[in-house]
C-alpha cells in the first residue's frame, strides 16, 4: 500500500519543459562551455549526447530547449555509446554553468534553502519523478547537488579557495 509522502508534497516542483520556470532546463539563459555559447542547459545536453557533429550543429542552433530536445531524444537518433553515462554530467555541468553566469538565478536557488526539488514529468522515470512519483528525480537532485555545490564554495575562505587552486 502507498504512503502519503510529505517530502513530495512540500517540495519546490517543476516541469523540464516549462521554458518559464526558472528551474527548467528549457529556461532561455545563455552560458559558455566547452567553447560554445549555449542558448538552455537542454541545447548542451542533448548535443553532447549525440554522436555526429552535424545533428549536434542543428541542435545547438535550434530555436527553443523544447526542440533541442525534439532533435536530440529519439530512440532511432544515433547517441553516443556511453550516453547514460554521461547524461547526469552534463546536465550538472550545464545547471552548474548556467547558475553561476546568472546571479539572479544563483541568488533563487539559495534562498529555497533545503526545500526537496522535484521535476514533475509525469512520462519520465529518469529526470523526473513520472505518474507514479518513483521516478528517480534526477533533474531535481542534480538542481539540489548544484546547490549544495555553491553552498561549499561560498563556506570556504579564501586562503582554502586559494591553496585548492595551487594543488596543494
Amino acid at each position: 500500500m502507498f504512503q502519503h509522502d510529505t517530502l513530495l508534497e512540500k517540495a519546490l516542483s517543476f516541469s523540464r519543459f516549462d521554458a518559464s520556470h526558472w528551474l527548467s532546463p528549457c529556461a532561455l539563459r545563455p552560458f559558455q562551455l566547452d567553447g560554445h555559447t549555449w542558448p538552455t542547459a537542454e541545447h548542451y545536453l542533448q548535443a553532447n549526447l549525440v554522436a555526429s557533429a552535424a545533428l549536434a550543429d542543428k541542435i545547438r542552433q535550434a530555436a527553443s530547449g523544447e526542440q533541442a530536445h525534439a532533435l536530440g531524444s529519439p530512440w532511432y537518433r544515433r547517441k553516443r555509446k556511453d550516453w547514460k553515462n554521461l547524461r547526469r554530467v552534463l546536465m550538472t555541468r550545464a545547471l552548474y554553468t548556467q547558475t553561476m553566469t546568472h546571479p539572479d538565478i544563483k541568488q533563487t536557488l539559495l534562498e529555497t534553502g533545503d526545500q526537496h526539488i522535484v521535476e514533475t514529468s509525469l512520462y519520465d522515470h529518469y529526470w523526473g519523478i513520472a505518474r507514479d512519483q518513483r521516478g528517480e528525480n534526477t533533474l531535481g537532485k542534480v538542481w539540489m547537488g548544484v546547490r549544495d555545490k555553491i553552498r561549499a564554495d561560498a563556506s570556504k575562505t579564501p586562503a582554502q579557495s586559494t591553496a585548492k587552486e595551487q594543488g596543494e
